[in-house]
């Protein structure tokens, strides 16, 4: 049975995630909070299947429990990586220079 969805709830409590989203410029961080608002209103479907997160797997990176971690796309220019814990969208890192995510 598949597990049931849910709303995305969001952990931005990560010191490499607070270091770059702190650093941003104003109009930056002005639309990657109005992303996270939308994130936390999408059930969990959504975040897999929206055509505009471009939710991915990032080969090289583990999540502590050692899954992938994803990227999502939070603005044209930035990148989030995150990965799922439970209802939990885990983001480590932000990356204001979009390819940077990959590295």
């Amino acid at each position: 049975m598949a597990p049931r969805s849910s709303r995305v709830r969001l952990d931005l409590n990560s010191p490499g995630f607070q270091d770059d989203f702190f650093a941003l410029e104003a109009a930056e961080l002005k639309q990657v909070v109005a992303a996270l608002r939308r994130l936390r209103q999408l059930e969990w479907e959504a975040v897999y299947s929206h055509p505009g997160l471009n939710w991915e797997a990032v080969e090289h990176i583990r999540t502590p429990t050692g899954a992938k971690a994803c990227s999502i796309r939070l603005s044209l220019k930035i990148r989030a990586i995150g990965y799922r814990d439970g209802d939990f969208l885990r983001l480590v890192s932000l990356h204001p220079d979009h390819d940077s995510a990959y590295l």
